[in-house]
């Protein structure tokens, strides 16, 4: 699938099935789950590059992991994946290492691990790097029908190629992309600091949300709650006599999407309505400033919608909420993003396979409600912290397209 004069021509084009070994996690059912034993990878568990296995609590039993499942633990030194569920734009973060502190560990299910066949052919370090570019995703999503998340397995992995380059060369590219990368996380590292300082101060100032130990007023979300709507509301699209068309060339209106909000993205490849449609879905219109939860696939993902500056709409899956006097939507947002605010809103979370969230749900989260003149000195620390992770955001957008271009280069012969 991969043409071999985009290579340069003493580089080889193999079957990746020809340098690796891949194995997919077994499917381990829910009564297998037990609460101490071995761990069980799970996606989650593997983000920004890092495998962090406190994420999750499942285990199965020791006698299981090393009996039935013996051929499915890890080994120090797997290369590891998510392989379902991933949004595209995502996945180069779905990729970590196993090191020793994480054994022993169990693969399962929409997880992948990789080895090279023989070391003195592949450097799994340029394997990896080769996993993250636009040469490894096009293939793949081709074999997926393009779809805008990645399911995939060794059925896919089987029928793709990839560039071999002597060993030399491949440990010269890992190299650069590995320099290259550092300066990349370094960057996520100081937004993600930015995060946590705000959670603290958050904590500092009103303590935990569900212990409540400095006594605020609790109420239920319901009842400080201005506005709950979503897409289907007031069924207005009906009333179009079809359901609302999504452009892909600028017009009137903008139609923001989940994997807008997940990406922070409102530029690239996003969608549009015409005046008619907006003006039809009157309930589902965003300003900017209000909570948005996404009630199905990502059940509970609580986003705080931007100021866009034009005409702006929600689409299907998700609720949009406006706060009354008794609460700023800033205040809810970073309350909902504590610890014990998610766990509130994972418990109303149902279904196995298809994850949902209702508006009754939502209503019946409990939130402490300090003086709001306390809340407005909490959103003004907020407001400082973003301005200088807006300058970080911008700098790191360059990172990321530099080390983008670098790879492509690289994988492409051109260093």
């Amino acid at each position: 699938m991969l043409d071999a004069k985009e290579f340069p021509s003493y580089w080889k084009v193999v079957p990746i099935a020809d340098v690796v070994f891949f194995q997919e996690g077994p499917g381990v059912r829910k009564h297998q789950y037990k609460d101490v034993g071995v761990k069980l990878l799970n996606g989650g568990n593997i983000n920004n590059g890092i495998l962090n296995l406190g994420t999750t609590d499942r285990h199965i039993s020791s006698d299981e992991a090393e009996g039935k499942y013996n051929h499915f633990l890890v080994d120090e030194g797997d290369l590891l994946i998510a392989c379902s569920g991933v949004v595209v734009e995502k996945f180069n973060g779905k990729i970590a290492y196993a090191k020793a502190e994480h054994l022993p560990l169990c693969m399962n299910t929409s997880t992948m691990r990789f080895k090279a066949l023989d070391a003195q052919v592949l450097y799994l370090d340029y394997f990896r790097r080769f996993l993250e570019t636009n040469f490894f995703k096009k293939q793949l999503q081709k074999l997926i029908t393009g779809s805008a998340q990645l399911n995939f397995g060794p059925s896919h992995i089987k029928l793709m190629n990839m560039p071999l380059p002597p060993l030399d060369e491949q440990k010269r590219i890992a190299a650069i992309l590995d320099k290259a990368d550092s300066v990349r996380r370094k960057r996520q590292q100081a937004i993600d600091l930015a995060d946590d300082f705000l959670r603290s101060v958050f904590l500092d100032m009103f303590g935990d949300p569900v212990t409540n130990p400095k006594g605020w007023e609790v109420k239920k979300f319901g009842t400080v709650i201005d506005v709950l709507t979503d897409y289907h509301a007031n069924g207005s699209y009906k009333s179009l006599n079809e359901n609302v068309t999504l452009l892909d060339e600028p017009n009137y209106a903008y139609m923001v999407r989940t994997t807008d909000l997940e990406k922070k993205n409102y530029t690239d490849n996003v969608k549009y309505i015409d005046q008619h449609a907006y003006e039809h879905l009157s309930k589902t219109k965003v300003y900017g400033g209000e909570l948005v939860i996404n009630k199905i696939g990502s059940a509970g993902a609580v986003y705080l919608m931007p100021y866009l500056h034009r005409p702006v709409s929600l689409a299907m899956n998700q609720f949009m909420i406006r706060c009354n006097e008794h609460c700023l939507n800033e205040f809810v947002y970073y309350q909902l993003k504590t610890n014990a605010g998610a766990r509130e809103l994972e418990k109303r979370v149902q279904g196995a396979v298809t994850k949902t969230i209702t508006k009754d749900a939502v209503r019946d989260i409990p939130i402490i409600l300090p003086p709001i003149e306390l809340q407005r000195q909490f959103i003004d620390v907020v407001e400082k912290i973003n301005k200088l992770k807006t300058n970080t955001d911008n700098s790191s957008d360059l990172i990321r397209a530099k080390f983008n271009s670098i790879s492509q280069k690289a994988f492409a012969g051109e260093l």
